[in-house]
């Protein structure tokens, strides 16, 4: 089966409070769990806030870094979900759910 990567985008600034989070969190983890009693599910984990990425890029043969994430904007990609699937059209299911 291919591998497919979905990315989970949050807003950057701190966490949301504890009685947003907790039912995000809660609906994840029941995503996740549907993933792996599916068969589906690889690999999942957060990501450390954006403030402390680091890009890296060949420039004439030279590493190139630069602090903080990839590309400018309001978001960043917070955390991913490796999985396995058939065909694009299940993987999107599945990332629709996870969305």
């Amino acid at each position: 089966m291919t591998q497919y990567l979905l990315s989970i985008y949050q807003p950057d600034g701190p966490p949301p409070p504890p009685e947003i989070l907790q039912p995000i969190m809660r609906d994840v983890t029941a995503v996740a769990d549907e993933m792996k009693a599916a068969g589906a599910w690889v690999f999942s984990a957060g990501l450390h806030e954006a403030s402390t990425a680091t890009v890296v890029r060949a420039r004439q043969g030279q590493a190139l870094l630069t602090d903080g994430p990839f590309a400018e904007g309001k978001e960043h990609i917070g955390g991913f979900t490796v999985i396995q699937a058939p065909d694009l059209d299940a993987a999107l299911d599945w990332a629709e759910k996870l969305s």
